[in-house]
């Protein structure tokens, strides 16, 4: 194996690009290593990418990086790690529930993600939830050799948009996280997280690709040359933050199954709860001050602060609303402090402009159908509706006046400004960039001469 002569390094070549600076010489608890060569068309700041093939078992060491000392509560005791098959794009993180769903539609019987257990070494209780397609754990000795292989079966090119064949796939992120036993002897104190960024292929398309990115580079310049990262026999795992589970409390039992793939049988026992992905945050998504630390995670997590979440690891809601502009800033540095107060906040972006619109003819009419029915009540109360506009575009403003109305936006053929004298003004983005905020209108509407639309106009 290609891995076999890779020491226990505490800092490889390839992960000080990934790291920020301060971190360079900081030696993780524990080193994921993935037997299987790095791309050589990688940027020199970019994160690793690694191909490999679908159904191909590919050897993960679990390597013990502690320094003398370090975290003596483990010494004899197992650990707990979880694997994942992930998305890397934000855009499918977001439907993550939907596109494993449609995968396992798609490919009944199948899972994302195996262990190969005749080729593992040191891997203790290994589980599979048949609910979970895309995760593996198992315990293991820290002191001893462990090496878990691992077959991906999902192809990158099964999660993108069209479906022509020869379009991009998407990239794929291995995630392991590690846990020690609390008191009560469950794995849920974390200790560790580190994940890479993978692409899958069908069997040896990896090759092919590794071996055009290889081409590709020796096309170019010594000095183009120069922007990218050697191709690395082996890939480490970088540092990153743990998977935002709801909760880490093995609950419900996992029934016991046979993996299609593989000859092993998991027991009954504590499986983990399903991860139901967070659903995408909903426009207000306030922290609120009775949030636990582990909702403050998640909050943090949806809300792209992901890189801060060790930092406010045992902040509560509370904790973090009560921090100030300049602790923020100081903390996270000046970009991300400022986008962090504001998101803590809860501040809204304001519209650029703001108008208040009636429909005048309509209340009109009810009023003196009020007349005629005996109504002596004469109040004249006219509502207003406000309109929000980003663009200032007339097509803008047709469309929120098209959903004003409940018709479609087609149906609006002019919309004009009544002028001086009564003259009809048709109206441009220009004027609508001129509009005072917070302007009045009363809407009249016309029925166009030539279609069954409408002219709107604004008095």
């Amino acid at each position: 194996s290609l891995c076999s002569d890779v020491l226990a390094l505490p800092i490889f070549k390839q992960e000080e690009s990934n790291l920020p600076p301060e971190n360079e010489n900081k030696i993780l608890p524990f080193q994921y290593v993935l037997c299987a060569a790095t791309s050589p068309a990688v940027k020199l700041h970019d994160e690793t990418l690694t191909y490999l093939n679908q159904g191909q078992s590919y050897e993960i060491r679990m390597l013990d990086n502690r320094k003398i000392g370090e975290l003596p509560e483990i010494n004899g005791k197992l650990v707990k790690s979880i694997f994942r098959v992930v998305f890397h794009d934000r855009r499918l993180q977001y439907t993550e529930h939907q596109q494993l769903e449609g995968w396992r539609w798609n490919r009944p019987g199948d899972r994302i993600l195996d262990i190969d257990i005749p080729m593992s070494v040191g891997i203790i209780d290994p589980r599979a939830n048949p609910t979970q397609l895309n995760t593996v754990e198992f315990l293991w000795d820290p002191s001893k050799r462990t090496s878990v292989f691992i077959q991906v079966h999902c192809i990158s090119t099964e999660f993108t948009m069209r479906k022509h064949g020869g379009e991009k796939g998407v990239p794929f992120r291995v995630q392991i996280d590690t846990f020690k036993e609390n008191e009560n002897g469950e794995y849920t104190e974390h200790l560790h997280s580190a994940s890479c960024q993978i692409k899958v292929f069908k069997p040896k398309g990896a090759d092919r690709k590794q071996k055009t990115d290889r081409e590709k580079m020796e096309k170019r310049t010594p000095h183009e040359k120069e922007k990218y990262q050697p191709s690395y026999e082996t890939t480490i795992l970088t540092e990153c933050s743990p998977w935002p589970e709801i909760t880490y409390v093995n609950n419900a039992p996992s029934p016991g199954f046979n993996s299609s793939h593989s000859s092993f049988s998991i027991g009954e026992g504590n499986g983990s709860p399903n991860h139901q992905p967070e659903p995408p945050a909903p426009i207000a998504d306030n922290l609120l001050p009775t949030s636990t630390p582990q909702e403050a995670q998640q909050w943090l997590h949806r809300n792209r602060f992901s890189t801060f979440s060790r930092l406010f690891r045992n902040f509560s809601g509370a904790d973090l609303l009560k921090l100030t502009r300049e602790d923020v800033i100081q903390i996270c540095g000046p970009a991300d402090g400022i986008r962090l107060f504001n998101a803590l906040k809860g501040r809204m972006v304001r519209p650029r402009l703001t108008i208040y619109v009636c429909q005048e003819s309509q209340q009109l009419r009810d009023l003196q159908q009020k007349h005629e029915d005996g109504d002596t009540g004469t109040s004249t109360f006219f509502v207003y509706h406000a309109i929000y506009l980003e663009e200032l575009t007339a097509l803008e403003l047709t469309e929120k006046l098209a959903q004003l109305f409940s018709i479609s936006s087609q149906q609006i053929s002019q919309i004009y400004k009544q002028g001086p004298t009564g003259i009809h003004v048709l109206i441009s983005d220009e004027m609508i960039q001129n509009f005072q905020d917070e302007s009045c209108f009363v809407l009249d509407t016309m029925k166009a001469e030539t279609n069954d639309g409408y002219h709107i106009i604004l008095k």
